[in-house]
């Protein structure tokens, strides 16, 4: 018998597996189902930083979005899936009107 630890698929950690060793039908299980949330929100108004995060996973499928302050004062929102069957996916949408440096240098 054996343990298989990391690996598998989509970056996520592998399945367990089976310690034998003996014939009396004993099953040690080392696949712990995963399951976890955590979310994040910085907003600094000194520095203008925003960013924020929300990520759960319950099994092979996690489930998230974020958002970030761009440079150009806009906003990146992206929702985004991931399970072994459809992969990863992303929808992004940016929100805000972007605003450029209004001193381009004159040449004389």
């Amino acid at each position: 018998g054996g343990y298989s630890g990391l690996g598998g698929y989509g970056g996520y950690g592998g399945q367990g597996g089976y310690a034998g060793g003996d014939d009396h039908g004993h099953h040690v299980d080392y696949y712990a189902y995963p399951k976890y949330g955590f979310e994040y929100d910085v907003h600094d108004p000194h520095t203008g930083d925003y960013k924020s995060q929300h990520e759960t996973r319950d099994g092979d499928v996690v489930k998230g979005f974020y958002k970030v302050a761009e440079p150009d004062g806009t906003l990146r929102e992206v929702h985004y899936t991931s399970d072994k069957h459809n992969g990863f996916n992303a929808v992004v949408k940016r929100t805000g009107h972007a605003h450029h440096p209004s001193h381009y240098g004159h040449h004389y």
